[in-house]
C-alpha cells in the first residue's frame, strides 16, 4: 500500500459535537463498544415500495481502513494543528490535546481501535450487525465513537453494491426468462456515471462497489481503487469498449453522419464499437444508414465484434422498443428455445439514457411483452447508479451497545418505548461470536454483542446462520475476482487492530 495523503488530519475527520465527547461519558468509563448496521425499515404495509432491499451488500470497509486508519495517523503537527482549529471553531479549548498525545507516545500514533466486520462481498439481511468497534486502551473509550464519522461513510459503497446487485436480479430474471440462460449477465450494466458524480474519490469508490456485480465500466477510478486497495485474480477488474460521442459524429456535419458512422465502424473491426446514433435522428440512423447504407458492412462483423447501437434520448421503453422494430425489420432476427426475438449477432443495442433501477424494470418489463430477449441489449447508468443515493436508503446507522463504567459492563441503547433490562438475552448475544477472515488488514467477525434496531427486539441477537450468502450469480465474481472475496493474506480467526496495523491472530 502506498502511503495516504500527508496532509489528511484523522484529528479533524469527525464531526464537531464529537470534539467534546470525552468530557460527556461518565467518570471512569472504560470501554465504549459500538455497531454499525442498516436498519431494518419499518414501513406502511398499505404502502408498496418496488424495490425492497431487503439484504445488504457489505463493501467499503477495507479501503476506509488502508486510506484513512491504518499505520502512524497521529504526530506532533497534527495535533498542533487540530489543537488550533478547535479553538478558534469552539472559541474554546475543549480539544483533547491530553487524550491524543497519549496515542502518539503509548503507541507511535497507531489507533488503538479494534474493528470487527463480516467478510467484504456478503450478501446481509438488513438489521444484522455488520461491524463493531472499540478501542483496546481503557484511557481512550472515547475513540470509538470518534471514527465513528469516517466509518460511516461506508454507507456509499454498501449503497452503490446493494442497488447495482438488485439491477443485476432484474436483468437475471428477465434474462433467463427471455434466453434461458444467463450468458453475459455481467456485461448488461454498465457505470456510465464518472462525470455525474460529487468528486474523483466518489468515482473511485462507487464504480468499485459496481464492480463487485459487474463487469462493465467506463469508470476508470474504480479500476484504481480495486488495484491499489483490494487485488484482483484477473488482469484488470473491469472492461470497456470504444464508443462514439456526440461531438465525435457531430464534428462530421449532419449530411456526413453517414461518413462518421462508416468511419468509426472501421476504426475497430476486431472488438465491439459503440455508436451514438441519435445526434439528429435515431430512428433515421437505424433504419436508413444502419440498415440500409450501411447494412453490408455491419453484416461482416463477428459476433465478437458486434455494433453497438447507442440511442440516447426520448421515453427510454418507447425509443428501445422502437429501435428494435426498426432493426427487427432491416436484420434477420431469430426466435431463441424461449420464442423470443433476437437480433443476428453481429448487432445489438445499449440504453444508456434515463436509466434507474425502476425505468429499468420497466424496459426488460416491456421487451418481454413485446418478444424481445434480454440477450439483444445492454444498460448504461451515470447518476441513478453513482450519485442519486443517500444513506436513508438503507438506513446506514452506527450506535453505542456497551459500555464499561467503574469495571460494570452495562447494555445500553436509545428507548423507544422499550428497555434494555433484559439479562438474558444480553447474555446470549455476548456468546454468538463467529471468526472469518477477510483480506490483507482486515479480519471479521460477526459479534452480536451490539443491540441492532430498537433495544431487545432489535436483531443483534439474530442467529447469524442468515449471514451466508455470496451469490455466484447475484453477488458475483466475488469469489473469483477480488482476493478479499476469497483467500488473500492472513489467516482465519483475527481482527482488524490500528495499534499494529496488521492482522492480528
Amino acid at each position: 500500500m502506498e502511503p495516504r495523503e500527508t496532509d489528511f488530519n484523522i484529528l479533524l475527520a469527525t464531526d464537531s459535537y464529537k470534539v467534546t465527547h470525552y468530557k460527556q461519558y461518565p467518570p471512569n468509563t472504560s470501554k465504549v463498544y459500538s455497531y454499525f448496521e442498516c436498519r431494518e425499515k419499518r414501513t406502511d404495509p398499505s404502502k408498496s415500495r418496488k424495490v425492497k432491499y431487503d439484504k445488504t451488500v457489505f463493501y467499503g470497509l477495507q479501503y476506509i481502513l488502508h486510506k484513512y486508519l491504518k499505520g502512524k495517523v497521529v504526530t506532533p503537527e497534527k495535533i498542533q494543528e487540530a489543537k488550533e482549529v478547535y479553538r478558534e471553531h469552539f472559541q474554546d479549548d475543549v480539544f483533547n490535546e491530553k487524550g491524543w498525545t497519549y496515542i502518539l507516545e503509548k503507541y507511535n500514533g497507531h489507533l488503538p481501535i479494534e474493528i470487527k466486520a463480516v467478510p467484504e462481498g456478503s450478501v446481509i439481511p438488513r438489521g444484522n450487525v455488520l461491524f463493531t468497534v472499540e478501542s483496546t486502551d481503557p484511557e481512550c473509550y472515547w475513540l470509538t465513537n470518534w471514527v465513528e464519522t469516517i466509518l460511516v461513510q461506508i454507507w456509499y459503497p454498501i449503497t452503490v453494491a446493494t442497488n447495482s446487485r438488485e439491477q443485476k436480479k432484474i436483468l437475471a430474471k428477465y434474462l433467463m426468462e427471455t434466453s434461458g440462460n444467463l450468458e453475459r449477465l455481467e456485461y448488461k450494466l454498465h457505470d456510465f456515471g464518472y462525470r455525474g458524480v460529487s468528486s474523483q474519490e466518489t468515482a473511485g469508490i462507487g464504480a468499485s462497489a459496481h464492480l463487485v456485480n459487474f463487469k462493465g465500466t467506463d469508470t476508470v477510478a474504480g479500476i484504481g481503487v480495486i488495484k491499489k486497495y483490494y487485488g484482483t485474480k484477473d488482469p484488470v477488474p473491469g472492461f470497456s469498449v470504444p464508443a462514439a460521442e456526440h461531438s465525435t459524429i457531430t464534428a462530421w456535419g449532419k449530411d456526413h453522419e453517414k461518413d462518421a458512422f462508416e468511419h468509426i465502424i472501421k476504426q475497430f473491426p476486431s472488438v465491439p464499437v459503440s455508436i451514438v446514433s441519435d445526434s439528429y435522428d435515431i430512428y433515421n440512423a437505424c433504419e436508413k444508414i444502419w440498415g440500409e447504407d450501411l447494412r453490408p458492412l455491419i453484416e461482416t462483423r463477428s459476433a465478437d465484434a458486434p455494433l453497438v447501437v447507442r440511442p440516447d434520448s426520448g421515453n427510454p421503453l418507447d425509443t428501445v422498443l422502437k429501435v428494435l422494430e426498426i432493426l427487427g425489420k432491416k436484420f434477420p432476427t431469430h426466435e431463441n428455445a424461449k420464442g423470443f426475438k433476437v437480433l443476428p449477432p453481429y448487432i445489438r443495442v445499449i440504453q444508456g439514457d434515463g436509466v434507474d433501477i425502476n425505468t429499468l424494470q420497466e424496459i426488460v418489463e416491456g421487451m418481454k411483452h413485446h418478444m424481445w430477449s434480454i440477450e439483444n441489449i445492454a444498460f448504461g447508468s451515470g447518476g441513478a447508479l453513482l450519485q442519486k443515493l443517500t444513506r436513508d436508503l438503507l438506513n446506514c446507522s452506527f450506535k453505542c451497545s456497551y459500555v464499561v463504567t467503574n469495571g460494570l459492563g452495562v447494555s445500553v441503547c436509545k428507548l423507544l418505548n422499550k428497555t434494555c433490562d433484559n439479562p438474558q438475552h444480553i447474555h446470549a448475544l455476548t456468546q454468538k461470536i463467529v471468526f472469518v477472515c477477510v483480506c490483507v488488514c482486515v479480519c471479521v467477525c460477526v459479534c452480536a454483542r451490539g443491540f441492532s434496531g430498537e433495544c431487545v427486539q432489535g436483531s443483534g441477537g439474530r442467529p447469524q446462520q442468515e449471514v451466508k450468502e455470496r451469490s455466484p450469480v447475484f453477488a458475483p465474481d466475488a469469489e473469483r475476482r477480488f482476493c478479499h472475496f476469497g483467500g488473500g493474506q492472513g489467516g482465519s480467526g483475527g481482527v482488524w487492530s490500528g495499534e499494529f496495523g496488521k492482522l492480528q491472530k
